[in-house]
């Protein structure tokens, strides 16, 4: 459809004005409270600065570019559209001798006399009308012979902040309308009985069990999960349910301030508030004191002078910067489809290199040849489905549209040396809700990659026709299942772990290569740190560890205290099926004791062809004799043991409840006062904490068997398709929650029947080695490199990400809206790797 070929030129007709009117009833002008897109199309990347144009609907205040306006006035009856068109035209030079041509005569910037660097190099020409769909006649606006009520429409699209602007502005106000809490400055804390351990893996929430989503109470120590969502995700309430415990425990106000675990750095860390005339994110002024309580000293670490030893590190960032982004190369810069760069919309370098790489990959290609049918099937608002947006920008990325010269590519006067699209509405959806993702803040790329895939896994289970050639998977391409050989006593028992996204191999620098050109490099800065020398030193010397030993270190054998009531038990991971993609994840990061986060200076030469094959798992061979189930538990303990009354004295003193205290000296056996502490915060919230304890000589009594079933929610959930036998046990996994135990059974489809067994506590025979799971897929583990992310700092929350593809049988650098043919490609200092399965 031309658009110039129905233009309509002159006075307004009768007839004009019938369509006008009848378009016009429940049209309402924009208020400030809506969002109005007249920056971007909702379906492509078409701005007023494209060749067509932008058609903003009077009704929906949704931008359409040319190619999609007719479809959307087809599809929901709109009628009225203002189309925007801007040109630019450069200004034209100054004339010698003329003021504006005269050389600086102060040394600033922006000020008469100085510098003009900020002003711009063109003029702006806007021409707008209004369009009448579907024949798409024109009216030149203004126009006096127009409605009032459309004049105002009109008026209120073109005058309104667009909804991309908006978004960006709101981010930071809300940024920064963080304030201090009141309860900070006189916050409560109890004597520390624990210290708060800087690894990761050891945080876990004292209620539920997750890992993820973890905040530290600053008055007691508690580790909870944070809120669950309306749709099942984020955490338990762990951390909420605590405060409210402790409210009652601690009128009036409780122990209100919690901190996020993996949040906290030398500037800060997000501190929330959970007391009532608060509830929300707040600062604390006092923050480095109260992690010191716990034993986290990070805000003690900052420092204003450089040792040697840190310039040296700065040296190696620099040294590792050079070499990422092949600094000092003349790369040949590459104009051409399929190699469209993406803008940095501040600090999103980590989401434009997982971007590209994913749509480097065919199954994300397919997106762009499904377009057509996922936006017909789209929302009344696109921009909330992840479908329609990811369809968006895989037609952008893989299409000509947007390269120089494309129908869509912004005219300009000289070729451009780059050309580039910008995913805000993307990055805005996927980071909607999300505590980290949402903000303007460098982030993990990996954490994002996971966030991204997850997502995407959610939007295709609500649409998976919508995507076409049968509805396959994309967050499939990365799910496979490993088995856990556990060998105790002479007998071994198999376990499959299903639903994995990738492997982090830990990276063991002990096992380096060139260990003795390292000790000589060190040898030579130590003797030039005790001279006090800070002049340039040699070019900085890594450690080299082969790839090989990360795998190794992920595959050996692991020791466990205890498994099913036995010692010295040892388990060994193998692959059970290899995804089409596999993601290697290289553990550069870590927070060191004192709480920095760091980065391992260490180069790992990763093959670009990688044979998995020896690790598949083998299942029960020959000969092993099967470890049996684990015995039901007693129906009765041993009798309860008198609790010591010093340490019932010491709990009471804080505050506790007598017949708590004396439960908690019962539960640990005597053992600490500490010990009885922990056990108090973890129990407070228990429906018997201070009931008396039964009779002297009496037996514990012991776990209470698992709850049955809501057949209600059984009911709910088979009308899903899912068996009474699945839905049990995904409300037992999920603690009876219908929202979450949905999500369960749609994120274990791949093995769900081994995620069934596992929750309802069976041990069935591991199935054949080799075979892939029901709706899984499997191949032979040989892969080849297709791409992968590098990050330049010391730390994933600052610095800068960049990635490499294997396109056309060449490396190919994609550094945000650049992309150049790669000369020197830095195998060995990537972040996440990328290998496709050779048969795939």
């Amino acid at each position: 459809w031309n658009f110039a070929a129905a233009a309509a030129m002159g006075v307004v007709t009768e007839q004009q004005l019938e369509q006008v009117r009848a378009g016009m009833r429940g049209l309402t002008p924009a208020s400030a409270y809506d969002k109005v897109y007249n920056d971007e199309c909702v379906l492509s990347f078409d701005t007023p600065l494209s060749p067509g144009g932008l058609y903003v609907s009077l009704r929906s205040f949704l931008g359409f570019g040319a190619q999609h306006v007719q479809a959307d006035s087809l599809r929901t009856g709109n009628s009225l559209y203002v189309h925007i068109h801007v040109t630019r035209v450069p200004k034209p030079k100054p004339e010698p001798g003329s003021e504006a041509a005269s050389a600086p005569t102060k040394m600033a910037i922006g000020m008469e006399g100085g510098f003009n660097v900020d002003g711009p190099q063109y003029e702006e020409h806007k021409e707008t009308a209004l369009v009448l769909m579907p024949a798409g006649e024109r009216i030149p606006l203004p126009c006096d012979d127009l409605p009032t009520l459309i004049s105002q429409c009109v008026s209120a699209v073109l005058s309104h902040v667009g909804a991309n602007a908006e978004a960006k502005e709101a981010a930071v106000a809300w940024e920064a309308e963080v304030m201090p809490s009141k309860y900070a400055n006189d916050l409560l804390q109890l004597p520390a009985h624990k210290t708060i351990s800087p690894d990761p893996s050891s945080w876990v929430c004292e209620e539920s069990g997750m890992k993820e989503n973890l905040w530290l109470n600053l008055s007691d120590g508690h580790i909870g999960s944070g809120r669950r969502q309306w749709d099942g995700s984020g955490g338990a309430d762990g951390a909420l349910n605590h405060y409210r415990q402790t409210v009652h425990h601690f009128p009036p106000s409780g122990f209100p301030l919690v901190v996020k675990l993996g949040t906290i750095t030398p500037h800060g860390a997000d501190v929330y508030s959970y007391a009532e005339d608060e509830d929300t994110e707040v600062s604390d002024p006092k923050l480095a004191e109260h992690l010191a309580h716990w034993g986290i000293d990070v805000m003690k670490m900052e420092k204003t002078v450089e040792s040697v030893s840190e310039m040296n590190v700065k040296a190696n960032e620099k040294l590792e910067l050079d070499k990422i982004t092949e600094a000092g190369k003349n790369l040949t810069p590459i104009l051409a489809q399929g190699y469209l760069g993406l803008n940095n919309l501040g600090n999103s370098c980590y989401i434009n290199s997982v971007l590209q790489i994913l749509f480097a990959l065919p199954e994300f290609a397919l997106l762009s040849t499904s377009a057509s049918s996922i936006i017909a099937s789209s929302p009344a608002d696109p921009t909330t489905d992840l479908l329609t947006q990811l369809a968006k920008l895989a037609t952008a990325m893989l299409g000509n549209r947007y390269v120089p010269g494309g129908d869509g590519a912004e005219p300009a006067s000289e070729p451009p040396a780059e050309a580039a699209v910008a995913p805000r509405m993307l990055k805005a959806l996927l980071g909607r809700g999300h505590p980290e993702f949402s903000t303007g803040r460098q982030q993990d790329a990996f954490e994002y990659l996971m966030h991204l895939v997850e997502a995407t896994a959610r939007a295709e289970r609500a649409g998976s026709v919508r995507l076409g050639a049968g509805g396959r998977s994309l967050a499939g391409l990365f799910s496979f299942v490993l088995e856990e050989r556990v060998q105790v006593d002479g007998q071994v028992s198999y376990q499959r772990v299903p639903s994995q996204r990738s492997i982090s191999l830990q990276i063991p620098t002990e096992l380096a290569s060139n260990k003795a050109e390292v000790a000589a490099y060190r040898e030579i800065e130590d003797k030039r740190q005790r001279l006090g020398d800070s002049t340039d030193g040699p070019e900085p010397v890594v450690p080299v560890v082969p790839f090989s030993a990360c795998m190794d270190r992920f595959l050996a054998a692991e020791a466990l205290e205890s498994f099913r009531g036995r010692a010295h038990a040892a388990k060994t991971t193998r692959f059970a099926t290899f995804p089409k993609v596999l993601v290697v994840h290289l553990r550069r990061y870590y927070v060191d004791t004192d709480w920095t986060a760091k980065k391992l200076a260490v180069a790992v030469p990763v093959p670009e062809t990688l044979d998995l094959e020896a690790y598949r798992s083998t299942g029960m061979r020959p000969g092993e004799q099967a470890l049996p189930d684990e015995p039901e538990p007693a129906a009765a303990g041993p009798p309860a043991p008198a609790p010591d009354e010093g340490i019932v004295g010491q709990l009471v003193s804080m505050g506790f409840s007598e017949n708590g205290a004396r439960r908690a000296a019962v539960a640990v056996s005597n053992s600490t006062a500490e010990a009885a502490t922990e056990w108090v915060f973890a129990h407070m919230g228990d429906s018997d904490f201070n009931d008396p304890l039964p009779p002297a000589g009496a037996p514990l009594a012991t776990e209470a068997a698992p709850p049955a079933a809501d057949p209600e929610a059984i009911s709910m959930l088979g009308a899903m398709g899912f068996g009474e036998r699945q839905a049990t046990a995904a409300l037992r996994a999920t603690g009876g929650s219908i929202e979450r135990a949905a999500d369960w059974l749609f994120s274990h489809s791949e093995d769900l029947e081994g995620a069934v067994a596992a929750a309802l506590g069976e041990n069935g025979p591991p199935p054949a080695a080799g075979g892939a799971d029901a709706g899984g897929d499997d191949g032979r583990g040989v892969y080849d490199l297709v791409g992968f992310v590098s990050h330049m700092g010391s730390n994933t929350s600052c610095g800068h990400y960049v990635c490499h593809i294997k396109k056309e049988g060449r490396w190919v650098l994609h550094n945000d809206r650049k992309v150049a043919a790669s000369e020197a490609t830095p195998l060995d200092l990537g972040y996440i790797y990328f290998f496709r399965r050779r048969d795939a």
